[in-house]
């Protein structure tokens, strides 16, 4: 109900616009912003040995979805794990969950992201600059970076006085969805605050298809729509900074809340009655997930000199829920006195503290020393069990040095050491105990399965290393190159999850005795830049000596409904591939871009692919640009991926045609922003590799229309 008030907004955004007479337009704001990021993005690659993508405002709104992972994917290397068409989570080069760090104002986001169904919680209308750093990263953002990092920014404040702000509106047409957010912004002096509101709302979603198979069993859809597949989001974050001198703070407070249902034949037992019209698209109904981030970050730094000291401190809390009708695979079970109808629940609290020292006390050399510390423990509730409570801390002690012998070679590296402790807690489950008595199982099958979860409490520590160079030999060329080591330590998901996860269909175990994962991965890049030609290649190859997986084991579980035991693994893998682009500007208005990538995995042990491996994929882009106006038209082909891992189906590839225009109308002293997007122009029924839904071969939603709407307002202040 929000939406209806945040929609009549742009009546009072277009009457300050009006207002604000000032030969200082937002209008030559924004150019000015465009020129600052592209100085921040040649910066960034210049300084460093990993390769590096920057999503400038500008990026983000031409390719914005209301879902942040999905606009992240126009960037080679980049993909998203699809939960329906609300959530998502990242993967960088055939890695993710905890393999990949997502940072917010200094502070890494955590949830529950070893789920293949949690998605991120984060606000895309309130991400105004990304950084994707692609490679092992552990050596500055912890184990858990060895993957890649993606770091969501803050703009600089504006440089005078003044109350600022904008509305924005989105609507989709595959799946109904409403979207608009505020935002509103004060400078004066020393402070700058902004305070953001957003909220989407979206319906059930079509696909190019009348049925879904699943097990040789057709189900029918309705009207070609996904039956509960509707949900809204409702987000709020409070940014603001202060300057003084020699010192800088920055405070953020966000929450995040998401709420969508899960499709009926995608969770449990797939059964055609579920799937019968229930008379609405955007009703809610059982089976569905819900879930609040609520975040807290402090960030103050001073400089003395040519050094600089800082510190980061940030809780957490990760509350998600899911609900399912109640049901009972074991007689003995009762019915829960309170909330019988929700069958898992996850509260994840986090603590992290951070302290680091930049020197530099030559032209030649920077040094940078810090620690950091995490703590966090999760508690569970619902009727059914997956992953235990459980309590988990860590620490980490580091050191960077960039050393720059000439202005156009710089050799950067550093040594990491982490310490983790992780106490996970035992479960007994009385109802499976004596429901297995029942069925006249012996002791020993009895003792083995009644403990969902054995206690168990383990150390880790281990060195992470990284040595790189940058290297310039004149302006047109770039080369770099980053060996790095990097460890991870197992979750308490690998070590002691023991249930059956109805939405993966599986019953996923455990291993107590897993050790951290280690590996040596090698990055380089190539970037050639001259005049109107833009081009960038970058191979890496990677190396595991224990990379925990999921595996089928061949055993079948005495569970209810549970099927095969899938028990997490170590085992020696190899990652390899490469991200190519190349742009170039044709006469004054036109550029043709392209980026391919390609991503090769393989299970040495077995000499089998890895799972959840995405395909080769190329983007043909054409963009024309004219005053106002520009329009973009684009190719996308997608491979088939037939290197699967066991019980992974091969999944056709498909080429997909998309367009979009953008045009900036004048309005007072401001920009009217509205961007129009075509996507899947002909309604081409494929799939997504990485989906979710993928298991029970639902493909990914038809075509859609949509529409993005920000109309700036700014006033200077005396």
């Amino acid at each position: 109900m929000y939406i209806r008030y945040i929609a009549v907004i742009p009546v009072f955004a277009c009457t300050l616009s009006l207002q604000a007479q000032e030969a200082d337009s937002l209008k030559t704001e924004i150019l000015n912003e465009v020129v600052v990021t592209g100085s921040y993005e040649n910066s960034i690659r210049r300084n460093s040995a990993l390769q590096v993508n920057i999503a400038d405002k500008s990026f983000l709104q031409e390719h914005f979805t209301g879902n942040l992972m999905q606009t992240l994917e126009y960037m080679p290397g980049i993909h998203s794990m699809d939960i329906g068409s609300g959530f998502s989570k990242p993967m960088i080069r055939g890695m993710g969950f905890n393999r990949i760090s997502v940072t917010e104002n200094g502070i890494k986001q955590e949830g529950q992201q070893w789920g293949t169904d949690h998605g991120l919680e984060i606000d895309a209308f309130a991400v105004d600059r990304v950084t994707v750093r692609k490679g092992p990263s552990s050596l500055l953002y912890g184990s858990d970076a060895m993957g890649g990092v993606i770091e969501l920014s803050q703009l600089p404040a504006p440089s005078e006085n003044q109350v600022y702000g904008e509305i924005a509106m989105l609507g989709k047409s595959v799946n109904g969805t409403l979207g608009a957010s505020l935002m509103a912004g004060v400078r004066k002096n020393s402070w700058h605050t902004k305070l953001r509101f957003s909220e989407q709302h979206f319906a059930d979603y079509r696909i190019p298809a009348d049925t879904i198979v699943y097990l040789t069993q057709y189900l029918p859809l309705h009207n070609r729509k996904l039956k509960n597949t509707a949900g809204f989001e409702r987000d709020i974050s409070l940014f603001s900074e202060y300057r003084k001198g020699r010192y800088y703070a920055r405070y953020a407070v966000s929450d995040a809340f998401q709420k969508a249902g899960f499709f009926p034949g995608a969770h449990g037992i797939p059964d055609a009655s579920r799937l019968q019209d229930d008379g609405s698209s955007r009703n809610i109904d059982l089976p569905y997930s819900s879930v609040n981030h609520l975040k807290i970050t402090v960030h103050q730094q001073y400089v003395h000199n040519k050094s600089t000291v800082y510190s980061d401190a940030g809780f957490q809390n990760n509350h998600r829920e899911e609900w399912s009708l109640f049901h009972t695979h074991y007689g003995s079970q009762p019915l829960p006195d309170k909330d019988p109808d929700r069958e898992l629940a996850f509260s994840l609290n986090t603590f992290n503290s951070s302290l680091k020292a930049d020197l530099a006390y030559s032209a030649r050399w920077k040094h940078t020393f810090g620690l950091d510390v995490q703590y966090q423990r999760n508690s569970i509730g619902g009727y059914s069990f997956l992953l235990p409570e459980y309590k988990r801390l860590t620490a980490g002690a580091l050191w960077t040095g960039i050393f720059r012998p000439t202005s156009k070679l710089s050799i950067s590296g550093g040594l990491r050491y982490d310490y983790g402790k992780l106490d996970i807690s035992a479960s007994r489950d009385v109802y499976l105990e004596k429901y297995l008595r029942e069925q006249n199982y012996d002791n020993e099958t009895v003792e083995a399965y009644k403990w969902r979860s054995y206690g168990v409490n383990r150390y880790f520590g281990d060195i992470s290393g990284s040595l790189g160079i940058s290297w310039i030999p004149d302006r047109s060329h770039l080369v770099t190159a980053n060996i790095g080591r990097s460890f991870r330590l197992p979750g308490a998901n690998e070590l002691a999850s023991n249930g059956v996860h109805h939405g993966a269909f599986r019953h996923e175990q455990g291993s107590a005795s897993l050790g951290s994962e280690r590996g040596w991965q090698l990055d380089a890049s190539y970037t050639y830049e001259r005049g109107n030609v833009l081009f960038t290649a970058s191979p890496f190859i990677s190396w595991f000596d224990n990379y925990i997986f999921l595996k089928p084991t061949g055993e079948w579980s005495i569970l209810p409904h549970s099927g095969q035991i899938y028990r997490y693994t170590g085992a020696k893998t190899v990652f390899t591939g490469t991200e190519v682009e190349l742009r170039i500007d044709f006469f004054r208005n036109l550029t043709y871009q392209i980026t391919g990538e390609y991503v090769y995995s393989l299970n040495l042990d077995e000499y089998t692919p890895l799972s959840f491996s995405p395909p080769a994929s190329l983007r043909n882009s054409l963009i024309w640009k004219h005053g106002i106006f520009q329009f973009r038209v684009e190719l996308q082909s997608v491979a088939t991926q037939n290197r699967v891992a066991k019980n992974e189906d091969i999944t056709r590839g498909a080429n997909l045609l998309h367009c979009g225009a953008t045009v900036k109308i004048p309005l007072g002293n401001t920009n009217v922003d509205i961007t129009f997007s075509l996507k899947n122009i002909f309604n081409t029924k494929y799939y997504n590799h990485l989906s979710f839904y993928r298991k029970v071969e639902i493909p990914e939603p038809g075509r859609n229309f949509q529409f993005l709407i920000k109309i700036p307002f700014k006033n200077k202040l005396q």
